[in-house]
């Protein structure tokens, strides 16, 4: 007798299946963050999320499948403001409120942020697929646009991809290298005001086709 579609869905997760796999997650993001794949290990996730190991194993099937999994949510995330940038909007300043998102990404997220930068140092053993497809296609997608708004005289002439590499640098870095940035300033005080004032001020120089 065939199996019906619906009964071979699997069962929708509970509140407190998907509490659990949340708490797994966020423990996850903190021992990779700090230790790397290599030196984390599922006893930490479990004791960071307040369960059992033999607890997380009922929910992934290990911890490469756990790294897997984070790094391709935080890539999605990462993907999400150059999603947003608009071919038909105003090209100086869709090109600087990505640098505003990516800048705030870095506040939010900066566990995130190291983990992702310490996958690439690594060669990207586990994302590499996923760079070389989804990435690559939005890079190839969103650099077509900011030539052809170079090519129409609206911004000044510069190589697409590069330009988007130099955001992702000047953003990242204050996740990335908070400590020594805290420590260089010196002041206590919050970076990124000045650094959106700064960036804001340097991509809209740059880009300035009368500059």
């Amino acid at each position: 007798m065939a199996r019906s579609s619906t009964s071979a869905r699997p069962a929708p997760q509970t509140r407190i299946q998907k509490a659990k796999r949340e708490a797994i997650f966020d423990a996850a993001l903190d021992v990779f963050s700090q230790h790397g794949f290599r030196g984390a290990t599922l006893d930490m996730i479990a004791a960071g999320a307040g369960l059992s190991k033999p607890n997380v194993l009922y929910y992934f099937e290990g911890k490469e499948a756990i790294y897997t999994q984070v790094l391709a949510q935080i890539l999605e995330t990462w993907l999400d403001p150059m999603l947003n940038m608009d071919p038909a909007g105003e090209p100086l300043e869709e090109i600087r409120g990505y640098v505003r998102r990516k800048l705030e990404m870095a506040r939010e997220y900066p566990r995130e942020s190291r983990l992702f930068a310490t996958e690439i140092l690594q060669g990207a053993p586990q994302i590499k697929s996923l760079l070389s497809g989804a990435l690559r296609d939005l890079v190839e997608k969103n650099g077509q646009v900011i030539a052809g708004w170079a090519a129409e005289g609206k911004i000044a002439d510069v190589h697409p991809k590069h330009l988007i590499f130099m955001i992702w640098a000047t953003t990242q870095h204050y996740a990335d290298f908070r400590t020594q940035i805290d420590l260089v300033l010196g002041t206590g005080e919050d970076p990124f005001p000045d650094a959106q004032h700064f960036l804001d001020h340097m991509f809209t120089r740059m880009l300035n086709p009368d500059t």
